[in-house]
């Protein structure tokens, strides 16, 4: 795959840094390679040399006073039999600047740190952030599926691990092997859906209703806004959804292509309640600004609708976000005690796979009526 590649070399070394002594050590590396040096020098904070090839990659080596020597390196790489000759010199390069560090501070304390290479600006996009901002690397390796709807971008990515991994507006929602994630979302196996009325919020990938079929309920409507998620996922999620998006209804289902709030308000003032309402629309709020984020408001309306259609002893099941964004789940935890009528809850937490991370997930039921 043609990309960029940012490969990087930390040493600390054991006590403060001399420049000259480091360049000199570093620099035949360079010279090797028939790569011109630039160098700058600041007399209280280190110093900077500049490696260029003539085939157009660069190297940086940043020498900090304090001991840090920072290496840099960056290549661009097609797919050809040279090209990969290249990617084999550049690791070279680093094993050859490695190696003289450690000896430069052979009787000292040093320490060295080797990333893997970081891969920019190739056809498929692997990084992905984690709800509390970190960057992860999936071992993505095709693009299935991109287009915009009205609504958001929809991305199906296709994962040697995780299988097809729905990404909607740049955030990662589900990935086939993210069972766990639906059977949390739906009480960990605890509740007996037969015969029962469910509602299911979103859940556009169609997992929870492929499993909330199987259990015989009397009738699972679902309520999802983007019919081209339900398109790519009957297509390319099938794991996740079996055949239960290949049409609208069913003997026991029926998916409502519409705004969930038009269609809770009208439940309400139909007075329709149900046994199981599920939420999956989206994570509580990463903000901790209720005030000042329209998504906490259409969280709350939500709650709110929910809690008018789901019947006194009904459950309200719904995720909330990654374990460490306490504060978030906090104030989501805080909206559950301003619903119109009053309600408890209860949490589990859970790893899903393709998130990296621990998940909470939610249930709420309606305090008894003394």
């Amino acid at each position: 795959m043609a990309a960029a590649r940012h490969r990087t070399l930390d040493f600390l070394l054991g006590g403060p840094a001399r420049g000259e002594a480091v360049l000199a050590a570093l620099r035949p590396v360079f010279q090797e390679r028939g790569m011109a040096e630039s160098l700058h020098i600041w007399p209280d904070h280190g110093c900077l040399a500049t490696y260029v090839s003539a085939h157009g990659s660069f190297a940086n080596v940043r020498i900090y006073p304090h001991g840090l020597v920072s290496l840099d390196l960056q290549s661009y790489e097609g797919e050809g039999e040279g090209d990969a000759q290249a990617q084999e010199g550049d690791d070279s390069l680093l094993d050859q600047v490695e190696a003289r560090m450690k000896d430069l501070n052979r009787d000292g304390p040093g320490k060295v740190k080797r990333l893997p290479p970081l891969v920019r600006g190739g056809a498929v996009d692997r990084y992905w952030p984690t709800a509390d901002g970190r960057l992860v690397e999936y071992d993505i390796d095709a693009v299935v599926y991109d287009e915009d709807s009205p609504y958001q971008n929809i991305k199906i990515l296709h994962s040697k691990q995780y299988g097809n991994i729905l990404i909607l507006s740049g955030d990662v929602n589900l990935a086939e092997s993210d069972w766990v994630y639906t059977h949390a979302i739906m009480g960990s196996g605890k509740e007996d859906y037969a015969g029962k009325d469910v509602l299911i919020l979103g859940g556009g990938d169609g997992g929870i209703l492929c499993e909330i079929v199987k259990l015989k309920p009397k009738m699972a409507t679902m309520v999802e806004i983007d019919q081209m998620v339900i398109d790519g996922c009957r297509k390319y999620m099938r794991k996740t959804c079996g055949d239960v998006l290949d049409s609208l209804t069913g003997d026991c289902y029926q998916v409502l292509v519409e705004d969930c709030i038009p269609v809770l308000k009208r439940y309400a003032e139909e007075g329709r309640a149900f046994d199981y309402v599920i939420n999956d629309l989206t994570a509580v709020p990463i903000s901790t600004s209720p005030e000042q984020e329209s998504t906490w408001e259409f969280l709350r309306l939500i709650l709110d609708l929910s809690m008018r259609v789901l019947k006194q002893d009904g459950k309200y099941f719904t995720q909330g976000n990654c374990v460490n964004l306490t504060e978030a789940l906090s104030l989501y935890e805080q909206q559950l005690g301003c619903l119109y009528c009053p309600v408890e809850f209860s949490k589990e937490v859970v790893c899903v796979p393709s998130y990296l991370e621990l998940w909470v997930f939610y249930t709420v039921w309606k305090k008894a009526q003394p």
